[in-house]
């Protein structure tokens, strides 16, 4: 009934499930909670979700913005989500302005849906090019070899120039 054969075939078959489905699962989001304030820039292949306060420049794969929280610096994402308050600049595939969001900065984006009573002191920018997926800068200084992504100019010997300038996202000014 229970022989070595089975055992080990089934014990390979269960690492191998088990390895697909971490892989399938996303990662819990980042969470900076209420009471935590971070003055420093941000970068995360996964989500994040800032409910406290966040002085510095934001890049990951989904930000939310929580009712309450404060950033204070670009944020660059594949979909930013915004309930609390927004000092800087936004670029994103996809944005979401909550009731009671405020962005006081610019907007790029491919999509945006905003509801009544978001309001946002800034243009509002239409992208002709996706934003750059983040999932291979994890580890990489903030939108290193991204800033240049949009505009479509990479070059080998530009990217090492823009990453001095990736510190205030200039690089991706529509």
């Amino acid at each position: 009934m229970f022989s070595k054969g089975n055992k080990s075939s089934s014990t390979g078959s269960q690492a191998g499930s088990g390895t697909s489905a971490r892989a399938a699962t996303p990662a819990a989001p980042s969470i900076i909670s209420a009471d935590l304030k971070i003055t420093g820039n941000l970068a995360s292949a996964g989500d994040l979700q800032i409910d406290g306060t966040v002085e510095g420049d934001i890049t990951s794969r989904l930000v939310t913005v929580g009712q309450g929280a404060l950033v204070q610096g670009a944020i660059l994402a594949n979909t930013v989500r915004v309930y609390g308050t927004v000092s800087g600049e936004i670029k994103a595939n996809e944005v979401t302005l909550a009731k009671g969001a405020r962005v006081d900065g610019d907007i790029g984006h491919q999509s945006i849906a905003m509801e009544a009573g978001a309001s946002v002191s800034g243009r509002l920018t239409r992208l002709e090019k996706p934003v750059a997926t983040v999932e291979s800068q994890a580890g990489d200084k903030p939108a290193a070899g991204s800033g240049s992504t949009p505009s479509g100019t990479a070059t080998p010997g530009a990217s090492g120039s823009s990453a001095g300038s990736s510190q205030n996202y200039s690089g991706y000014r529509a």
